[in-house]
């Protein structure tokens, strides 16, 4: 059975993808605006740490370790068969993304945010639906 928290963080998600569709709008102009930049890469943010969260939780429902860090418990995920080694490398480089917008905004390149809405942001979404899909509780 699928816990409460998975659920949350997968709406979460998928809110978040909308919200940064909602102000994207398949529209590289839109990131000149700075309340809809601030509000894409807000999302991002929110998108990342849900999908941190999820990690997390599972890492510690399944006993896997003690990650040292955010990236340590998709690695660790990878390990146990549970995500991809593609996956895997895209989540923590989103991990890397959201260091830098919430420690250092003012280093935010805005082709990266492009970049990461047009080509990396279903990647978050695709790793909730497997940890959804994964009946991790009868490993």
């Amino acid at each position: 059975m699928i816990d409460d928290v998975l659920l949350n963080k997968n709406e979460t998600i998928k809110r978040c993808i909308r919200r940064i569709s909602e102000e994207y709008q398949d529209n590289p102009e839109n990131l000149k605006n700075h309340t809809k930049q601030d509000s894409i890469i807000l999302n991002l943010q929110r998108l990342c740490e849900a999908a941190i969260d999820t990690a997390m939780h599972v890492v510690a429902e399944l006993k896997l370790g003690i990650p040292q860090n955010s990236r340590d418990a998709f690695e660790m995920l990878y390990e146990n068969e549970i995500i991809d080694s593609k996956m895997t490398e895209n989540l923590k480089a989103m991990v890397g993304f959201r260091n830098i917008a919430v420690h250092d905004y003012q280093k935010v390149n805005l082709k990266i945010v492009q970049a990461i809405v047009e080509n990396e942001i279903d990647d978050i979404l695709e790793f909730s639906q497997v940890i959804l899909d994964t009946s991790y509780k009868d490993r």
